[in-house]
């Protein structure tokens, strides 16, 4: 099967990279299937992900050429197989980093919605175009990131969203010149990879599950994971960094 999934680790950094620019990093069923193996398969020395697009285009969205000839059911296997991938980006135990470029189209924004947080080429323009393809999709992560009301908008009249407006809106954190989101990326990763691993899974476990609660049981979920990292015992660790950095972590 035609590579269309990229991986490479290194120093605890993943780069997974949607590799089929020929088609602008179209999903299809191959891709679905190989971007879910890609973060089920991570190597536990993993620390952080760094997900791009080979190309100028992040992702022009699904492949609608691939069901051409395919019946109702096909379509909704290949739905499903798009959530799963979805899904498997989302359930990634270490911090996962969407750098996007260009277009960034339909299912690209699920992916980058799937990511914990996006950096963004200046340039990038998000469209989510569901509707107006007589389909439905986006429709639940969009309305978490950004707020029923204006997921609503973006998706009922596949308005472009530019760069700036999606870090307004937090569908991105940050925006940086074009030739500066690879090095931005490096950065980004490198100052994640610093932490505690134990720390930074904490932590991001306790976010997700937290946001799906009340504040109380949200408290519940922090305490629960202090108390793992206490028992590691690697919190004197970064008690001691602490410390010979005249209070400035290491």
């Amino acid at each position: 099967m035609t590579e269309r999934v990229s991986v490479s680790v290194a120093g605890g950094i993943a780069r997974v990279e949607l590799a089929r620019p020929e088609a602008r990093n179209a999903l299809d069923l191959p891709m679905c299937h190989q971007l879910r193996e890609a973060f089920e398969s991570l190597p536990d020395d993993v620390r952080v992900v760094l997900l791009s697009g080979r190309g100028p285009v992040f992702c022009a969205g699904a492949d609608l050429k691939e069901r051409t000839g395919k019946d109702a059911a096909w379509v909704r296997r290949r739905r499903l197989a798009s959530f799963a991938a979805y899904a498997a980006i989302e359930a990634c135990p270490v911090p996962v980093v969407a750098l996007v470029q260009g277009a960034v189209v339909g299912s690209g924004g699920e992916i980058t919605l799937a990511a914990d947080f996006a950096l963004a080429a200046s340039g990038t323009v998000f469209r989510f175009p569901e509707p107006h393809w007589g389909t439905v999709g986006a429709t639940q992560r969009l309305q978490r990131a950004i707020g029923k009301r204006r997921a609503k908008e973006l998706l009922f009249t596949n308005r472009a969203l530019d760069a700036a407006e999606a870090a307004n809106l937090g569908v991105v954190t940050r925006v940086v010149p074009a030739e500066a989101l690879s090095e931005a990326g490096d950065e980004t990763a490198a100052s994640i990879a610093k932490a505690p691993p134990l720390a930074i899974a904490l932590t991001k476990r306790a976010v997700d599950l937290g946001s799906e609660t009340d504040l109380d049981r949200g408290i519940r979920i922090e305490l629960a994971a202090i108390e793992q990292c206490l028992a590691d015992g690697g919190w004197r660790d970064g008690v001691a960094r602490f410390t010979a950095g005249n209070g400035e972590p290491r």
